[in-house]
């Protein structure tokens, strides 16, 4: 008979006490689960830092498109300050496209006179001068809403207020400068360059077929015409004199006795002895003498985009900071 022996349990207890977590595997768990655990709290981290520096990014933006949209206006709300002057810049070369456009300053001067607690209205005029026709517009626009509103208009010469600069100063009941302030320049020019003899130097032929005798006038790559050059001056004459019955009307028995509308300008004292102006005057002191001590001043000039404001329109400004500076150049500034 054979003996039954029983099952040793050796085997079992060997894989039990293999299934169990030895001291040193306890430790790598250990070190595992806070490792993980660090690790998710720097991500949790993290995504708190990287909605804070959207919502940081997102409300920069939207105070950006508040600039740029004009809910944010620059000196304030007119309506908090009470009485006050209120001030329309004109500077630089008056032309269309321009900062000192017709548009730009026209829309200046509308919300200046609206403006219930406007008591004066004062341009502040650094201009060479420019178009005939944006110079002729913004005055006319001023005197109507002067007498519309009863408000009386100040000009102060910063620089220069020259031709269609001084045009506008004109349309003011009174003109102050300081004393080496130019002004005047009562005339019209106009300027261009002869091509004709480059092209024929290089060999280019210039064809041009018109209908209408007048239609190719003074076209730079032919040679002047007498006739043409008669028809120039004629209607440079005409502009001319839009520009002395301006001054004319405006400046009156101010005027010296003497031929004024030359071209010519004036420079402080000898500008009041001619009657182009009607004194040396600074602004401050001039007002505070008007309304008193506490007199304020709210500015109405044109918001600038959002791209002007960050100096974005490069290659524009460049040719047109040259042509600026040219203008202003003409009289030593």
């Amino acid at each position: 008979m054979s003996e039954w022996n029983e099952p040793s349990n050796a085997g079992q207890e060997s894989q039990i006490k293999g299934m169990g977590a030895s001291p040193e595997n306890s430790k790598e768990w250990r070190l595992i689960e806070k490792m993980v655990s660090t690790l998710g709290a720097e991500q949790r981290r993290s995504r708190r830092w990287g909605i804070f520096f959207k919502l940081l990014t997102f409300s920069y933006l939207l105070v950006l498109l508040l600039i740029a949209s004009g809910q944010w206006k620059q000196g304030g709300s007119a309506s908090g300050l009470g009485d006050h002057t209120a001030v329309v810049d004109v500077h630089g070369v008056i032309a269309d496209k321009e900062d000192a456009s017709a548009s730009n300053i026209i829309s200046s001067l509308q919300r200046a006179f609206k403006n219930e607690n406007s008591r004066a209205v004062m341009l502040r005029i650094n201009s060479p001068g420019g178009s005939p026709v944006q110079s002729s517009l913004i005055a006319a626009r001023i005197q109507r809403l002067s007498a519309d509103k009863n408000i009386p208009v100040y000009a102060f010469v910063e620089d220069v207020a020259a031709s269609g600069g001084y045009w506008l100063a004109a349309s003011a009941d009174e003109i102050y400068i300081d004393s080496s302030s130019v002004v005047g320049s009562i005339g019209v020019i106009s300027t261009g360059f002869g091509l004709d003899q480059l092209i024929n130097k290089h060999g280019i032929e210039r064809r041009v077929h018109t209908a209408g005798n007048s239609k190719s006038m003074l076209d730079p790559f032919q040679p002047q015409k007498d006739e043409d050059i008669k028809r120039l001056k004629k209607l440079l004459e005409d502009v001319h004199q839009n520009f002395k019955d301006h001054i004319s009307s405006r400046r009156g028995s101010k005027l010296a006795d003497r031929d004024l509308f030359t071209g010519e300008i004036w420079v402080g004292q000898r500008a009041i002895d001619d009657g182009l102006v009607d004194g040396i005057g600074h602004v401050v002191p001039f007002f505070k003498e008007k309304f008193g001590d506490k007199v304020s001043f709210k500015n109405f000039g044109q918001k600038k985009s959002i791209l002007s404001r960050f100096g974005t329109k490069i290659y524009g400004d460049i040719g047109h900071s040259i042509e600026e500076r040219a203008a202003f150049a003409r009289f030593g500034m």
